[in-house]
């Protein structure tokens, strides 16, 4: 699919099949999302602008790569997203985060908003919204577009796994943002869960299915 990347990395797909075992433990669970958001982090990041700055070693003076421009924001979506957010700022700790509070209507399929909080020069910075399910889209698309409302102009989409479906919606509305997955499955349910999936990621990791 256009602008979706999907990354392969073995140890990526070992702890998604980990994951997605029904008996798996919350403790586990929590463990192995912040560890593969870790890794996912890596390939969403891999193409950050560096710039050359002046720095001496133990052995002499050099020009050596070093981030530039704004840091980074990460925008979780409410609450699940906060699961991929801890792993991601292991690799990257000067991360701004944003939040987006969102919750799916299980009769309608549709997001309802309750919170938005983000730094207010989204404008300057690189905004990766964090969501571990891409099921219909619904929330992926409205978290999106209240990001640019916000001011976001550079947005990425990092998930842990994706629908056809969920992916086909969010194009649609915002067709210049890639996302980043472990995985994209086969199909949605009858009520809107990704198969096979692993389930509700935010009940699995907060113990509170």
């Amino acid at each position: 699919m256009a602008r979706v990347t999907v990354v392969d990395h073995p140890l990526v797909q070992h702890k998604l099949t980990l994951m997605r075992e029904k008996e798996r433990s919350t403790a586990n669970f929590r463990r192995l999302l912040k560890e593969i958001a870790f890794l996912l982090a890596y390939e969403v990041t891999r193409d950050l602008p560096v710039e050359l700055v002046d720095i001496e070693t133990p052995m002499t003076t050099m020009k050596a790569p070093m981030l530039s421009g704004k840091k980074l924001v990460f925008a979780s979506i409410l609450r699940a997203g906060n699961g991929l957010v801890d792993g991601m700022l292991d690799l990257v700790p000067s991360a701004r985060v944003a939040h987006v509070g969102l919750y799916r209507d299980h009769e309608t399929l549709q997001p309802v908003r309750y919170f938005f909080k983000a730094p207010s020069d989204l404008g300057e910075r690189l905004v990766i919204v964090v969501d571990p399910m891409l099921a219909t889209g619904n929330s992926a698309v409205d978290a999106v577009a209240e990001l640019k409302a916000a001011g976001a102009k550079e947005l990425r989409y990092l998930c842990l796994l994706a629908a056809p479906e969920g992916v086909a919606r969010f194009h649609e509305a915002h067709p210049e943002v890639p996302i980043i997955t472990a995985a994209i499955d086969e199909r949605l349910n009858e009520v809107g869960y990704i198969v096979p999936g692993l389930g509700d990621a935010g009940d699995r990791l907060y113990g509170t299915k």
